[in-house]
């Protein structure tokens, strides 16, 4: 298999920390966005990553599109992510909260630096959308007294918060203090640091603007 994009997107280290875990062995393209589009845009026209090829040939793209095509390869015994029910409700919500939150710190990034503006009813929008998914994140973990999120082992929702905030803590330095607003996320979010798959699979946050 091969996986398109830089590790840099909490999109894309998501993926790649899943795979690693379920053992899936796979070429990594780390191609840029705006540096690569054309690349990109042969096995994905939107030209965005993630992109997964698969073996046999088709290309999948969204992480939680990926995600799930990989829970079906994987062997049931390991899939991290909760069979059914209102457990696996709230993981898929606690996925979808965080990638949200991602998209907005996207947004938030692009508006000063590929926009050239920073419109402030735009920005103050963005922050407040960012600041209630950790409120909304930081009330679901105090809800689980568990190792993880949903027990004893990561799951999908755990690998997805921590690179997000990882991500939001490179993209916009300061803006958040999360331990002072919400601890449990940043004890989260440093316990995933720690793990050596997240220590593999990172790089710092840089983006190559087109001219």
């Amino acid at each position: 298999m091969i996986l398109i994009g830089q590790y840099d997107s909490p999109f894309v280290r998501r993926v790649a920390i899943a795979m690693r875990l379920y053992g899936m062995e796979f070429d990594h393209k780390p191609w840029s966005v705006f540096g690569d589009a054309e690349k990109i845009a042969q096995y994905n026209p939107l030209m965005r990553v993630p992109t997964l090829v698969l073996n046999t040939g088709e290309a999948l793209i969204e992480s939680q599109t990926i995600l799930d095509a990989l829970d079906q390869l994987a062997p049931p015994a390991i899939v991290m992510m909760p069979a059914g029910g209102a457990e696996r409700r709230e993981a898929m919500r606690v996925c979808a909260l965080a990638t949200g939150l991602a998209d907005k710190a996207v947004s938030l990034f692009y508006e000063g630096a590929i926009h050239k503006r920073e419109t402030q009813v735009w920005v103050d929008r963005c922050q407040s959308q960012i600041a209630g998914c950790l409120r909304e994140l930081e009330v679901s973990r105090s809800k689980h007294d568990s190792a993880w999120w949903f027990g004893p082992s990561i799951g999908h929702a755990d690998i997805a918060v921590g690179c997000v905030l990882r991500f939001l803590g490179d993209a916009h330095p300061g803006l958040f203090d999360l331990a002072e607003g919400w601890p449990l996320l940043a004890a989260h979010a440093a316990r995933c640091e720690t793990l050596d798959v997240f220590r593999e699979i990172q790089q710092p946050f840089k983006v190559t603007l087109p001219k």
